[in-house]
């Protein structure tokens, strides 16, 4: 009989390694993601077009999307028709105002596109406006 028991050690945990693991583990998260632009929570089936260009990366232009059920989100941030307007002025009075771009749904109400780009053009919005739309099957 042995009644005498060892003295077990207790577990030793190195800090300084796993301090290296987390940080190999971070660096490959951060490498890794893909970092994604904000898109509005609404769905918009583009109108096809035969005759579009692709657009050059350049400037992120800032979207100006109009759904089917007359939604407008201005990037990411939901306006109304009347709001349009502020939000446009305040955008262009900026130092460097950003790039527009339309991006209207295919059943959008023609009313309503007409309403946003009389808005636009109030606003002062000059240039080009570029539009996002599908390619047309050959």
């Amino acid at each position: 009989m042995n009644f005498f028991t060892r003295r077990r050690q207790k577990p030793e945990v190195i800090i300084v390694s796993l301090i290296d693991i987390f940080a190999i583990l971070l660096i490959f998260v951060i490498v890794t993601t893909t970092f994604k632009s904000e898109t509005p929570a609404v769905t918009i089936k583009l109108p096809e077009s035969k005759t579009a260009v692709v657009a050059e990366h350049g400037d992120e232009a800032l979207k100006l999307s109009i759904s089917e059920k007359k939604e407008l989100f201005l990037g990411a941030k939901k306006v109304s028709l009347n709001e349009l307007r502020g939000e446009l002025d305040k955008l262009l009075a900026l130092p460097h105002p950003p790039k527009l771009a339309l991006a209207a749904d295919e059943r959008a109400p023609v009313g309503t596109l007409i309403a946003v780009l009389d808005i636009l053009k109030q606003a002062g919005v000059k240039g080009d406006l570029a539009a996002f739309t599908d390619r047309a099957a050959p």
